[in-house]
């Protein structure tokens, strides 16, 4: 096995057909560097040492993304005698610092110091409410055929003001293809419902066929949205198995209930696992960690909660008065709401990982129960024209809650993912953009 470690080098000049104003701007995003480091990499007198101490494989991954950048690099070999180990603690000083240093460090999986990513949210209730506004009128004028329009602007609105590490998501759906898959929908409901009041038979052999085709649309509809999702350029993908798909939707609910609802936590596992395990960002794939006992504990504090609250709603309506009763039952299911919307959430999320890289989530039942009754109440009273904030409030919030633990540098790895992805073709397939998602 080679020993040799590599360095590339940056010769101070840009490629052909770059721009430097053009070059620093994409060196800045690529680096996640402040301008003044980016300038002093093209100072006469700063090193031209990009990164040093690279296998083979990873220098070219390197010399690949800065090459693209419009950099003109190359790998020299580094004898090992020559440059000693970077401190584990900081970056080499010949290369530009900051949360996405190329030099830093990979962190292997078994250790703890891992660089904390929280996501923000820098939408505004403002600025979302004239895409929200104009999205309702386009969609009443044309009759509906604007929708998908207005699906792909609400999302892209939401998806390019939700950042990671200093950039944002993407989403590259396309609305005449969302359009076509709601036109077969349609298609496909009025032929049943003609099917009903023509041929019952027939309308009975649509609906059975109609049960296996439900865990293909579902497929489809994770897969579609996650391949029109991306972050730094990279798509993500799902790779669920039809098989598993109908155990989720079909076998794992019917056991449950011949099982008097006792397997629950284990079919909300067994889809959370469903959905996390068949995800992917480029090529690699997220996993599940969370055993079948977290699953079972969340929900048996559920029932604790619900059975105190219980109590105390019967024992308040017997001693006291029926609106006591009320209001403690009241209060018991806006707990019980909040505790299981921060739960399930917590627990999917802290339970994911990706590759050495892992999430964490840190919602508040009682946070929940406020913003979505205030965010329930402000509607109501403008007539649902506080839509937009209450979005944008909620979108914050969860955002504000969720850190992504990276081990070592992410940079490097979404420069592999960005290699090991580029051949991959591009075509989506058919637009089912049902709602189907693990929280």
């Amino acid at each position: 096995m080679s020993t040799e470690s590599y360095q590339v080098v940056f010769t101070g000049q840009v490629l052909d057909g770059f721009e430097e104003e053009q070059v620093k701007t994409s060196l800045q995003d690529l680096f996640n560097a402040s301008r003044e480091r980016i300038e002093r990499l093209f100072s006469p007198s700063a090193s031209s040492t990009i990164k040093s101490n690279l296998s083979h494989d990873e220098a070219l991954i390197y010399h690949q993304r800065l090459t693209a950048a419009g950099v003109e690099v190359r790998i020299t070999e580094q004898p090992r005698s020559a440059v000693p180990p970077a401190p584990a603690s900081e970056p080499t000083a010949d290369t530009p610092a900051g949360p996405a240093t190329p030099d830093a460090p990979v962190a292997s999986a078994g250790t703890d110091d891992r660089k904390r990513a929280p996501l923000t949210f820098t939408g505004r209730g403002g600025e979302y409410f004239g895409i929200w506004i104009v999205n309702i009128l386009l969609t009443i004028l044309t009759l509906g055929i604007y929708s998908a329009w207005a699906t792909v602007r609400n999302n892209q609105y939401f998806y390019g003001h939700t950042r990671l590490n200093d950039a944002s998501f993407q989403y590259l759906a396309s609305p005449i293809t969302i359009l076509k898959g709601r036109l077969i929908a349609l298609a496909v409901l009025v032929a049943y419902v003609v099917l009903s009041e023509l041929f019952l038979e027939a309308a009975i052999a649509f609906a059975v066929g109609f049960v296996f085709l439900v865990p293909w649309i579902m497929i489809r509809s994770l897969r579609f949205r996650a391949i029109n999702s991306a972050y730094r350029n990279i798509r993500f993908d799902f790779q669920g198995r039809y098989g598993q798909a109908f155990m989720v939707a079909f076998v794992w609910p019917l056991l449950n209930l011949l099982c008097l609802l006792l397997l629950t936590p284990l079919v909300l596992r067994k889809t959370h696992q469903f959905v996390a395990d068949g995800s992917r960002y480029g090529t690699t794939e997220f996993e599940l960690a969370a055993p079948n006992k977290a699953y079972y504990l969340l929900f048996g504090k559920a029932l604790l909660l619900a059975l105190g609250f219980g109590v105390a709603a019967w024992a308040g309506a017997r001693f006291a008065s029926p609106v006591l009763g009320a209001v403690i039952g009241a209060v018991g299911y806006l707990t019980l709401f909040g505790f299981f919307m921060a739960g399930v959430a917590n627990l999917f999320l802290n339970s994911t990982q990706l590759a050495e890289h892992h999430f964490e989530s840190t919602l508040k039942p009682g946070q929940m129960v406020w913003i979505y009754l205030s965010n329930s109440l402000l509607v109501a009273l403008t007539l649902g024209l506080f839509t937009p904030w209450a979005k944008v409030r909620m979108a914050r919030y969860r955002a504000a809650c969720t850190t992504m633990l990276i081990a070592g540098d992410l940079d490097h790895f979404v420069a592999a993912e960005q290699n090991r992805t580029s051949a991959l073709g591009q075509e989506l397939g058919d637009a089912f953009d049902v709602e189907f998602a693990a929280i």
